[in-house]
């Protein structure tokens, strides 16, 4: 049920009406029956995930979970997971907005003081989308826009929404109806290019030496000498953990030993959060089968460990940490092969590198699909509520 003090923020849109409803009220079966009608949803957007990132970080942001329901019916017909913030926090610069993006993309700056609404979990998801049917689609993003045009400027001074992959409909969708609002509402609404997702497609029918044959020869050449160079070391394995968060230690250890200072689990508080949130999502959502934590062994050594979630269609490489030590086995390189095999094996067709342009990915064959970032902004003429 809506919150008393919320029930009379609203945008209509013909028959469909938005109103603000806090995620922790909305049932799990209810969101995940939307994340399977939404073609574009991919597993950041599954309830589980969303539910350990605000349980690891709400702290830092305010919810503005929006659900859209049918007037008539009270039917719930779709969902936009939204959160605002200051792009700076007054007084808090640990808790300061920083929403990583490609290098040699320049984005429209915002300035810090903005009070900012973004995608919910949009720190840590490399893909954000509104939850709907097809057929709702417009209907739906034209409720979340008419809420969001009616409030002034004590609610939000932009609306900077990101991690949408180029190609969504909701992107168009939400766009056409900022489009729509634009003058009488004084706001400005623009989208560009904010990072790259490199993704490998899996040629049907393949084995793993039928997808090497589709790479460079020099590619294929460093591929499989590294990977036969770690088999003459002992049995190479990938490996699922059968208790991830019992090898929740061993991977935040392999993943510190990798990345050192710009790794995820310094002893800081937002080393802190964010192993809560590891530890979330081994607990929460690596029962549901979309979140896997393995260990690539060599000689029954573990020497790298990779964090993936999977949809049935896509393996997406969410993190990963190596053991420097062993450094002449190329733990990386290997890693990726094993787990390209895996998703070879399973049927897969896609293996998704996720957000970044680095140079490694493009060994495998990987090809961007770009990132999109919606932002509006109030005209000079805007309200000042």
């Amino acid at each position: 049920m809506t919150t008393p003090d919320v029930a009379h923020e609203v945008g209509t849109s013909g028959r469909l009406v938005a109103r603000r409803r806090p995620f922790a009220e909305i049932a799990e079966t209810d969101w995940d029956r939307l994340v399977a009608a939404t073609v574009w949803a991919t597993p950041f957007s599954r309830h589980c995930v969303q539910r350990v990132w605000w349980d690891a970080y709400g702290a830092t942001a305010h919810d503005q979970t929006l659900e859209i329901v049918d007037e008539a019916t009270n039917r719930l017909v779709g969902i936009a997971p939204l959160m605002h913030r200051h792009e700076l926090e007054p007084g808090d610069v640990a808790a300061r907005t920083m929403l990583r993006h490609a290098s040699g993309l320049p984005l429209h700056a915002v300035p810090e003081s903005a009070t900012a609404v973004f995608f919910g979990a949009s720190y840590h998801s490399d893909y954000a989308t509104v939850l709907a049917a097809p057929a709702d689609l417009p209907a739906v993003c034209d409720a979340i826009v008419a809420f969001l045009a009616r409030q002034d400027r004590s609610r939000w001074d932009v609306v900077d929404l990101r991690r949408l992959r180029q190609g969504d409909p909701a992107t168009d969708e939400l766009m056409a109806a900022f489009d729509r609002r634009c003058e009488e509402a004084c706001l400005c609404a623009t989208r560009e290019v904010e990072d790259v997702c490199p993704v490998v497609t899996l040629p049907e029918g393949v084995d793993f030496e039928g997808y090497l044959g589709t790479l460079g020869k020099k590619e294929r050449h460093e591929i499989r000498r590294k990977m036969r160079r770690a088999e003459a070391a002992g049995t190479v394995a990938l490996e699922s953990s059968a208790d991830p968060l019992a090898d929740l230690d061993e991977f935040v250890e392999l993943h510190q030993k990798r990345w050192g200072a710009e790794g995820l689990f310094p002893p800081t508080e937002g080393g802190a959060a964010s192993r809560r949130f590891f530890h979330g999502l081994f607990a929460d959502c690596a029962p549901t089968g979309i979140l896997d934590l393995s260990f690539l062994t060599v000689g029954g050594r573990r020497i790298a460990a990779g964090v993936t979630f999977d949809d049935g269609g896509t393996t997406y490489y969410y993190n990963a940490g190596v053991e420097p030590d062993a450094r002449e086995l190329s733990p990386g390189v290997v890693m990726v092969g094993r787990y390209i095999q895996r998703a070879i094996d399973q049927g897969r067709r896609r293996l998704d590198f996720l957000r970044g342009n680095e140079p490694y990915k493009y060994e495998w064959g990987a090809v961007d699909v770009p990132i999109e970032r919606l932002l509006v902004l109030r005209t000079q003429n805007g309200s000042e509520g």
